[in-house]
């Protein structure tokens, strides 16, 4: 388990990947996953968009799941923090705003590439494992004007953890596809916990707790946090593997 980038710099480290991606006249690709770290976009898009931080691009939400899920985000807004409820006091549609495209439609997402780049488009999966997110990604890849950018966590295994890692080409439904574009990456828009985060949540658990097992994330990382937890809180942890039983 790594530590995020602290979560205020998001919006600027998001700000200057537009600007860059738009400066360079291609397409912006998000890979997303449907739940929370689209809408968290959503929503800083529709700030720095408000504040004339970033030019005034098409931007594609192109997931069907996501703009389900937004729509359910809508419906509970009264459970948003004060900033949140604050801009919808005042008219502001914090999830959409002058540009936004809903695809959801498989001949609306085709539709996309008849449209001029610079362009931004959201879509998953978000670890580019299958989706509509690797139409895009296929099509606009080879273009040296074009970037990729990761916004949450890509496993060991994934296409795009493989990208992220700097591959030349990859294979995309069925075709080598050469890669060109830019990729960047922002950690912070990461909905599970950090390093800090875990260590602070099962401190707090440290009277009740007799064992922790580590079962979730990338051995190494998962075996030094383990380490952590020892030294730190002096508790008892084990990291499974895979295939091992464990009787409790």
């Amino acid at each position: 388990t790594s530590e995020h980038d602290p979560s205020d710099t998001r919006k600027k480290v998001l700000e200057d990947v537009i600007n860059e991606a738009v400066s360079d006249g291609g397409t912006l690709m998000i890979p997303s996953f449907a739940l929370e770290r689209t809408q968290d976009l959503l929503y800083h898009l529709n700030e720095l968009f408000g504040e004339g931080k970033i030019p005034r691009v098409p931007v594609f939400l192109d997931s069907p799941l996501a703009i389900r899920l937004t729509n359910v985000y809508h419906k509970y807004t009264h459970y948003f923090n004060k900033e949140a409820q604050s801009y919808i006091k005042n008219g502001d549609n914090i999830f959409d705003f002058p540009g936004l495209q809903i695809t959801i439609t498989s001949e609306l997402s085709k539709a996309i590439a008849d449209v001029p780049s610079p362009k931004i488009i959201i879509a998953g999966s978000g670890m580019s494992h299958g989706g509509r997110i690797v139409h895009h990604e296929k099509r606009y890849l080879p273009d040296p004007k074009s970037m990729l950018l990761f916004i949450g966590y890509q496993a060991h295994g994934s296409l795009g953890r493989r990208l992220l890692d700097g591959a030349k080409t990859a294979r995309m439904y069925g075709d080598e596809v050469v890669i060109n574009a830019k990729r960047r990456k922002i950690t912070s828009y990461s909905a599970h916990a950090d390093r800090t985060k875990l260590l602070q949540w099962v401190g707090s658990m440290k009277g009740s707790v007799k064992k922790v097992f580590l079962t979730h994330g990338e051995q190494s990382k998962s075996e030094a946090l383990a380490v952590e937890i020892t030294e730190q809180l002096g508790l008892e942890t084990h990291v499974p593997t895979r295939g091992e039983t464990i009787s409790l």
